[in-house]
C-alpha cells in the first residue's frame, strides 16, 4: 500500500475529533472492545433475525424494543439490495487505495453493476442521513474499492444492525469534500491538535481524562 496510506478508522477518528486520534495512536488503542464485534456480528444474521422469537431478540445486544427491531428488518426487505445485504458476496474484505486501507465489512456484487462496500457501526444512526465519521468512513471504503476495481464506486452503505437500519451514503461532492478535509487533517497534523468546541463530543469521549476535559462518564461509539 502507499506509503501515506490513511486507516479507514483513523479517518473516521479523525472526522469525530483529531484529538481522539491523537490518543488512540498515543495509546496504540485502535482495537474495538468485544462489545463491538457481538454488536457488528448482527449485521451478518438478518434472516435468521428477521424470524427470531421476541424473547431471542430481547436477549441480543440491540438498542431497540423487539418489536421495533422486527418492523426495521422488514423494512430492509423492501430494499432492491436485500439479497446482497443478507447473503454478502465478500465479508471483511480489506481494501487499498491511493490514500486509505482497511476492512469493507461487506462488499455487495451486482449484475452489471458496481459493487458496493459497506461499514457497520455499533452505534445509533441519526434522524436522517449517517453521522460524519462513518461517512468519512464510507466514502473512503467506496475510494479505495474504486482504486482497486479500476471504477467508478457510486456509494457506500453504513450499517447500523444494533437498530436494524441501513443508509445509503453518495460519493457526492459534498461527502467527498469531508472526506478529502479529513484526509488533509490527518496527513498535516503535528503534535496535539486542539480541542473540538463541542461538549458533547467531549463528554462522550473515552480519552476525556486523559485529554483534560472535565465531563461525565459515558463512552462514544462513533469512531468506530
Amino acid at each position: 500500500m502507499p506509503p501515506e496510506s490513511i486507516p479507514f478508522s483513523h479517518l473516521a477518528r479523525a472526522a469525530y475529533c483529531p484529538r481522539q486520534l491523537y490518543y488512540a495512536e498515543k495509546y496504540d488503542d485502535h482495537e474495538p472492545p468485544e462489545e463491538v464485534e457481538a454488536v457488528r456480528e448482527l449485521a451478518f444474521r438478518y434472516r435468521e433475525l428477521r424470524e427470531a422469537r421476541t424473547d431471542e431478540l430481547a436477549s441480543l445486544p440491540i438498542d431497540v424494543p423487539p418489536g421495533t427491531y422486527h418492523r426495521n428488518l422488514r423494512t430492509l426487505t423492501d430494499r432492491d439490495d436485500w439479497s446482497e445485504l443478507a447473503d454478502p458476496t465478500a465479508t471483511d474484505a480489506f481494501l487499498s487505495g491511493r490514500d486509505c486501507h482497511g476492512v469493507a465489512h461487506k462488499v455487495l456484487e451486482f449484475d452489471g453493476g458496481p459493487p458496493t462496500p459497506t461499514v457497520v457501526s455499533p452505534g445509533t444512526p441519526p434522524e436522517n442521513g449517517v453521522w460524519k465519521p462513518q461517512r468519512v468512513r464510507a466514502v473512503a471504503a467506496a475510494k479505495a474499492l474504486a482504486w482497486e476495481r479500476e471504477r467508478e464506486i457510486p456509494r457506500a452503505l453504513v450499517e447500523y444492525p444494533a437498530h436494524g437500519v441501513v443508509r445509503t451514503v453518495r460519493l457526492t461532492t459534498r461527502n467527498k469534500g469531508a472526506y478529502r478535509r479529513t484526509l488533509w487533517t490527518v496527513r498535516s497534523t503535528e503534535g496535539v491538535p486542539s480541542r473540538v468546541e463541542n461538549e458533547k463530543k467531549c463528554r462522550e469521549c473515552a480519552y476525556r481524562t486523559r485529554c483534560g476535559t472535565k465531563t461525565r462518564s459515558l463512552k462514544t461509539l462513533l469512531g468506530l
